[in-house]
């Protein structure tokens, strides 16, 4: 391998971390906001998005970007995120929130790379049954 090879994988290797690093910082940063709420507060928080206070502190801990697959997935199948969201906004709540919580998003985002997410979404996704009934999508 070459050093200009060798220079570059370091710096792939060494921009991952710095990626890995700052990701960790903002996640740090909010949790640490949330814990400056008081416990009324949160409660108050969580009831106005509809979740426990439970779920609203683990909703909190995860990545900004943990739904961003439901919307890669809206597009797949025809629908527009934005107006979606907009026109119903508790059911994309749900959408998202089953999104976050969902443990199939690497088998999601491969079905995405293979470009055959929106035929196999009902294999792996925990809203397709929602999926299927907002939007009557059948094979």
């Amino acid at each position: 391998m070459g050093q200009t090879a060798d220079k570059s994988r370091y710096s792939d290797i060494l921009g991952a971390i710095a990626e890995w690093i700052n990701r960790y910082r903002k996640a740090y940063a909010a949790h640490g906001e949330l814990i400056n709420c008081g416990a009324d507060e949160v409660a108050r928080i969580a009831y106005d998005l509809g979740v426990s206070s439970d779920e609203f502190a683990t909703l909190a801990s995860k990545s900004a970007k943990s739904a961003d697959l439901l919307q890669k997935m809206l597009v797949a199948l025809g629908v527009d995120p934005k107006n979606f969201a907009n026109d119903n906004p508790m059911a994309m709540h749900d959408l998202q929130r089953l999104c976050v919580y969902c443990g199939q998003k690497q088998r999601c985002a491969h079905e995405f790379d293979v470009e055959t997410a929106a035929e196999n979404y009902r294999e792996f996704c925990p809203n397709a049954y929602t999926l299927d009934v907002l939007f009557r999508t059948t094979d």
